[in-house]
């Protein structure tokens, strides 16, 4: 797949993040936040994630995919806590080697397969999965309707899919759609609102679930824990990029203080050929 300049750096700044993310100091912050130290770099929390496994109905003999898997948070707890199959799917080779050692100490019930690729193009046979699950990934890459058109192919027709993702607010006047595009993930705006872009990728929307204030609790909560540990964190990152976060955790609180970024829960059954009617 070729990549903008802006996608590729920032897949350069979760390799780097994924490189210090199993550093006791950000483990710790990372508990506290969202209750996991897998090395996460999504907002979901253990609360979110145990949701997201019961609305996948995810059990053993499921087979479930991750996309945009990271170290493993949360699709690898999704696994260990429910027994199901997973494959976890990413570019950054240093979250997956994290991943697949996690795998390993966890002792799995299930398989696990860490699959090295990209979401918009996956190296997977049509209809292979039961569930499908991303955790604020589509904020994070501009090939959203690609990455949906692939989910729906790789789905069966009776699956589920169940993704998080951060996004603008409506109806936003043009000073504070600049400042909303100043704060949180890189690639959050749309063309195109998600109900649609799910249509038009053949799905169709059965939970929608506004989680805009669980978000920006833990957006709170991750800059108090950062600050406190301020001095280990330098140590961790280098004063100049410690600064650089802090700043990007304040314009992120600025803007959902003011109602600019919204995070949603979305839930979407395949829909159009082949698919399981609605009533089924």
């Amino acid at each position: 797949m070729t990549r903008t300049p802006a996608e590729n750096a920032r897949l350069a700044r979760f390799a780097k993040e994924y490189e210090v993310s199993q550093n006791e100091t950000v483990l710790a912050v990372e508990r506290a936040v969202c209750g996991c130290d897998y090395g996460g770099t999504s907002w979901t929390t253990r609360a979110e994630a145990q949701l997201v496994a019961r609305m996948l109905s995810l059990a053993p003999g499921v087979r479930f995919l991750d996309l945009g898997a990271g170290a493993g948070w949360p699709g690898l707890y999704m696994a260990w806590l429910s027994g199901c199959d997973a494959a976890l799917i990413d570019i950054p080779l240093e979250g997956l080697r994290i991943a697949a050692h996690r795998a390993a100490r966890d002792g799995l019930s299930g398989a696990c397969w860490p699959i090295r690729a990209d979401a918009a193009w996956l190296p997977l046979r049509s209809g292979a999965f039961d569930a499908i699950g991303h955790s604020d990934l589509l904020c994070c890459l501009q090939a959203k309707s690609a990455v949906l058109s692939e989910c729906r192919r790789v789905v069966r027709p009776a699956g589920m899919m169940v993704f998080s993702v951060i996004q603008i607010a409506p109806g936003l006047s043009a000073a504070d759609q600049r400042r909303a595009m100043e704060a949180g993930p890189l690639f959050k705006d749309t063309a195109t609102g998600y109900p649609a872009l799910l249509e038009q990728t053949g799905w169709r929307i059965t939970d929608h679930r506004d989680v805009t204030a669980e978000y920006a609790l833990a957006a709170q909560r991750i800059l108090v824990e950062e600050e406190a540990r301020a001095d280990a964190l330098v140590a961790v990152h280098g004063e100049a990029e410690f600064t650089q976060i802090l700043g990007r955790r304040r314009r992120t609180l600025a803007a959902l203080g003011r109602g600019l970024l919204r995070r949603d829960l979305i839930a979407a059954r395949p829909a159009g050929p082949g698919a399981i009617p609605a009533q089924a």
